[in-house]
């Protein structure tokens, strides 16, 4: 099992995430002495999709109904934009 020192993984962390895909867990040490544990997820972190408003309105209209307006939303925002200083 590989080992690497904060400071490694710090300033070195390509070759940390090219350790991790080789060893699948790698021990981290301070002062000589094991800390923590990284390990690899073993299945890829999924992106975060992009703010889609229609996809956005349909949700709404599944879980509200249709109809239903969040105006108050557009009403909030204008009253704290129109406070503010510039």
């Amino acid at each position: 099992m590989k080992t690497m020192t904060i400071r490694d993984i710090r300033q070195h962390w390509p070759e940390a995430e090219r350790q991790l895909a080789i060893e699948k867990e790698i021990i981290i040490t301070r002062d000589g002495k094991p800390v923590a544990k990284l390990s690899s997820v073993e299945e890829p972190v999924e992106k975060m999709q992009k703010f889609d408003p229609e996809r956005q309105r349909e949700k709404r209209e599944e879980i509200f109904g249709k109809g239903v307006t969040v105006d108050w939303v557009k009403d909030f925002c204008e009253v704290g934009r129109a406070e503010r200083e510039f």
